[in-house]
């Protein structure tokens, strides 16, 4: 019968476990999830197109959420996942509307490559919007110089507000009453 962990070995074994999950919760910053959204008949909100092939879209729009605060260790992969969103859209796209309830924070270098992001968007004839930031994530950007640059009138409460303002704004008439003018 082999002898219980003596106390050195039972630290260790919690040291490493930890270790672990602080390298795992790293690179799930590093590296976060993020997901094109669109409607799914019966449910409410909007759902990741990857998982629910019937999600319908809205031409010219792309709803994109990102999983994790924006830092400097992901602010470039961001930058790109929102340009390969935009590339992949199956119809030219105007608005991108940031999904950004999840996005709990901003440091400057994600500031500075928003910043850029927005800039290339633009030069492209696309508007890039926010919809459910939070409001300490907005004190950063405004602290930053960026909220004013980007424009208070490209910040909305909810998704729906969001995709309200572009339909109107771009004539589309497909408001869904469950999400409208939330």
């Amino acid at each position: 019968m082999a002898e219980p962990a003596g106390p050195k070995t039972q630290l260790m074994g919690v040291v490493g476990a930890v270790g672990l999950a602080l390298l795992g919760f790293i690179w799930r910053a590093w590296r976060p999830y993020d997901a094109v959204l669109g409607r799914v008949d019966g449910l409410k909100g909007y759902h990741d197109v990857s998982r629910h092939s019937d999600a319908r879209r809205i031409p010219g729009l792309v709803l994109f959420r990102w999983d994790a605060p924006l830092f400097f260790a992901n602010a470039e992969t961001f930058h790109e996942h929102v340009l390969r969103a935009v590339a992949e859209a199956p119809t030219p796209t105007r608005w991108v509307v940031v999904a950004a309830e999840p996005v709990t924070d901003i440091d400057i270098t994600a500031a500075d490559e928003l910043a850029a992001l927005d800039q290339e968007l633009h030069q492209a004839g696309i508007e890039i919007c926010f919809a459910e930031m939070k409001g300490p994530v907005k004190d950063r950007l405004k602290r930053y110089g960026l909220f004013a640059k980007l424009g208070v009138e490209n910040f909305f409460s909810t998704l729906g507000q969001a995709v309200d303002a572009y339909q109107d704004r771009h004539g589309i008439g497909l408001h869904d009453p469950k999400e409208s003018r939330e």
